[in-house]
């Protein structure tokens, strides 16, 4: 199993990062090490000084596919669920400066946290999802699958011309605006139309 995700795919999180518009999905993955496991605490590493949050819509892959057209893509989910993409923003800074790749800030160990899932049928209209994350009881990230520059069933086509799609595959589809640092004794919770998907706790 892995966990394909996509970056820069909102444009208000662009701007709040001073990033520039890509012309093409940015595409990083995660080792399936990086998944918190069910039940736990998200532990703060020694290594970073700024974890910061980023609440995505999760697509869970439930058939092997590769070069898939994008018409068909609609055939390779039937669930989508809400996770997030932690990331050591104080690591990514330094790698981005230098060139270098960047998974050090993004694919170490717990860093991506999972939550549930609901059936594609639940949902009324896949490209208006309205999705939050909660800290602490206060929203911080809202965002609303519409507003993605590149929408799921494109994701997935682009995905596929590059790496084969097999089942349990996640692909994280990017995060809107509203990501900051967590420090220990936050508690987050994740929301799609309002059903609660997670809560986790910060250590």
């Amino acid at each position: 199993m892995k966990i394909i995700c996509i970056g820069r795919n909102y444009s208000d999180h662009i701007k709040e990062l001073s990033n520039e518009r890509p012309k093409e999905p940015i595409v990083f993955i995660k080792p399936d090490s990086s998944i918190i496991a069910k039940n736990q605490n998200f532990i703060i590493p020694e290594f970073s000084d700024e974890i910061h949050h980023e609440v995505e819509l999760v697509v869970k892959i439930n058939k092997v596919g590769k070069y898939i057209d994008e018409s068909f893509s609609n055939n390779y989910y039937n669930q989508i669920g809400l996770g997030i993409d932690f990331t050591a923003r104080d690591i990514q800074n330094k790698l981005k400066d230098k060139g270098h790749p960047r998974e050090k800030s993004k694919a170490f160990d717990n860093s991506c946290m999972v939550g549930d899932f609901i059936n594609v049928e639940e949902i009324e209209n896949i490209s208006n999802i309205n999705f939050e994350l909660k800290k602490n009881s206060s929203i911080v990230q809202s965002g609303n699958s519409s507003n993605m520059l590149w929408k799921i069933d494109e994701i997935i086509s682009y995905v596929s011309q590059y790496f084969t799609l097999k089942i349990g595959d996640l692909i994280f589809t990017g995060t809107p605006s509203g990501v900051s640092q967590v420090i220990s004794g936050d508690f987050l919770e994740g929301f799609i139309n309002s059903k609660k998907m997670f809560s986790l706790k910060i250590k």
